[in-house]
């Protein structure tokens, strides 16, 4: 369980402002994190993982506290069992495909890359370098590479934005997958209809700080409320059956 009641000053683009959402969320629940650009979502992803440290608050998780302002305690973010995607790829340059992922693995020849090779279809290219690679290529490198470490938490921050309708519905199914197998609890921002409604069991709204209301994707979506998040959620494409539990 995720138990997180923090705050950080930030500055947007109407001025300073105070992110300060609270919410817990039980194992194994998959979240979707929405919102209007600049409210903070990706800094509450990185706060969580220990790349940011709030100003004050506590963060616990299954029973460890990770950041406590008055405990002065602070997890680093090797110790935190998380896999993040960030947005701008964040691949070794220096590396390969290949090496990019036996390096998130632990060792080489690991059976588990030629699984996400795979899994990510880039098998051709899995002896070039990053710059060679389309930044949708980019994009699924860094999933598989999250995803091969089999972390506790899964930080998802709009990791399909740039790939084709049917690789974005594969990995989307791909990622449920080994979400459910591999006992995760994922947060995923994305402002993507479709998206949405097919992996997540829950959406939290993050505006003005805070978090405006939260609730079942469908519910939240379709609801006639101006803080439901509806007019920063796109129409997206695809099929937006939800997923089977």
């Amino acid at each position: 369980m995720i138990s997180l009641n923090v705050c950080k000053c930030l500055r947007g683009a109407q001025g300073p402002f105070v992110l300060h959402p609270a919410f817990t969320i039980p194992r194994g629940q998959f979240v979707v994190l929405n919102g209007t650009s600049g409210t903070g979502k990706t800094t509450l992803l990185r706060m969580l993982a220990g790349l940011e440290t709030p100003d004050d608050g506590r963060i616990l998780v299954d029973g460890e506290t990770w950041f406590d302002k008055n405990e002065r305690v602070c997890v680093p973010p090797q110790k935190r069992s998380i896999g993040f995607v960030f947005q701008n790829y964040a691949l070794f340059p220096s590396m390969t495909v290949r090496r990019n992922l036996e390096f998130a693995a632990g060792r080489r020849k690991d059976p588990r890359v030629d699984m996400f090779l795979s899994m990510i279809e880039l098998e051709e290219l899995q002896y070039r370098y990053p710059e060679e690679l389309s930044g949708g290529q980019q994009q699924r490198v860094a999933l598989a590479r999250a995803l091969i470490r089999r972390p506790k938490i899964l930080l998802l921050d709009e990791p399909l934005s740039a790939l084709d309708e049917a690789i974005r519905e594969k990995l989307q199914e791909e990622i449920l997958r080994l979400h459910q197998e591999l006992g995760l609890t994922s947060i995923l921002v994305s402002h993507d209809r479709a998206e949405i409604l097919r992996m997540g069991d829950r959406i939290l709204v993050l505006q003005e700080g805070g978090l405006t209301c939260e609730g079942p994707p469908f519910h939240i979506i379709t609801r006639p409320d101006e803080k439901n998040g509806s007019g920063v959620i796109s129409a997206g494409s695809g099929n937006p059956a939800r997923r089977s539990t």
